[in-house]
């Protein structure tokens, strides 16, 4: 006979294990459901249309041609960007037609310039106004051809991908590439109208598309340029939708403009406390030259003053530089 005392146990243990069979159950019935769904699932997937064996041979060397473009394509942009760009080169992308001698006439002319410049307007010493005559030259020029250079960039940036979307159309209603690029060199405005020419006279040539377009990522070294440069490439090489890929690069390149767009309206406010700074040492000199010259004259009338004015100035000049690191966003 059973204990008494031992009833409860007993009672407790049949439910234990009444509940556990019947969670085993349910689990089990439940797998057993997910495995009919999958089988179910099989069998369909394995109605559906058969690959055949050339199909993914096709598409393999498909996908190898183009592995290997882009390899090559990525071996030729890292050796333009390990080689610097010579003063030359830094010209014809400015789209002056100066050649080195010019550029040396222009120098010694602003050397000049900023000699009797400061020796005369400014009342400086000898030694000063030489230092400030072999600064300008130096300066001058080299300032004027980047932001010659700047500029035509930031207006190729600008009407860029119009000239996409001329092709992307042009394509769609059946011309060739070659009649697409002949309509920009001809409707589009400078810069592109003169790049999108150069790529018709290399073709003209008898340079190939792609490589005619390559040179052309190589004169404006932009992204938007390097961009459409690979598109051409591994089209020409690889085969696919032209106008789909050009398509997809045009909205590329709007949604990168726009972009910028919003990096320039954030850091507008930092750049603006960055030109207050950097021109309030000059503003205040010039306030004090034209209120009191006698007092401020010491700087340019003695040697310890010129010393001052030199290590200030470079001081000032490290400061903006710092300042214009700080707020310049590469994109």
């Amino acid at each position: 006979m059973l204990k008494p005392e031992l009833i409860p146990i007993y009672i407790a243990l049949l439910v234990t294990l009444c509940a556990a069979s019947i969670v085993i159950a349910l689990l089990y019935t439940y797998f057993e459901r997910r495995s009919d769904t999958y089988k179910r699932f099989a069998a369909i997937a394995a109605m559906g249309p058969t690959v055949s064996r050339s199909s993914i041979s096709d598409e393999a060397k498909r996908r190898k041609a183009l592995e290997a473009t882009l390899q090559e394509l990525e071996d030729k942009q890292k050796s333009k960007k390990s080689s610097k760009l010579t003063l030359m080169v830094r010209i014809r992308q400015a789209g002056l037609t100066w050649t080195m001698k010019t550029y040396y006439l222009v120098s010694i002319g602003a050397g000049i310039f900023s000699f009797f410049l400061s020796l005369i307007l400014f009342g400086l010493g000898l030694v000063s106004s030489i230092g400030f005559g072999i600064t300008g030259g130096l300066l001058i020029p080299y300032i004027y051809v980047n932001g010659k250079r700047g500029s035509r960039f930031k207006a190729f940036s600008n009407e860029f991908p119009n000239a996409v979307d001329v092709i992307v159309r042009g394509v769609k209603a059946g011309l060739p590439l070659v009649d697409c690029l002949r309509i920009i060199s001809l409707e589009a405005q400078e810069p592109v109208r003169g790049e999108f020419r150069a790529i018709l006279e290399d073709q003209t040539l008898g340079l190939p598309i792609d490589e005619a377009v390559q040179k052309f990522a190589g004169r404006i070294p932009l992204t938007e340029a390097n961009f459409f440069s690979i598109v051409i490439s591994l089209q020409s090489r690889t085969g696919g939708s032209l106008s789909e890929a050009l398509s997809n690069l045009s909205k590329v390149l709007r949604e990168r403009k726009k972009m910028k767009a919003k990096i320039k309206a954030v850091s507008s406010e930092a750049k603006a406390s960055a030109g207050i700074i950097g021109s309030l040492p000059v503003v205040v000199a010039t306030l004090i030259y034209l209120t009191s010259p006698e007092y401020i004259g010491l700087l340019f009338s003695t040697t310890t003053g010129n010393i001052t004015l030199a290590v200030s100035g470079f001081w000032m000049l490290i400061g903006c530089l710092v300042m214009r690191k700080m707020i310049n966003f590469d994109f």
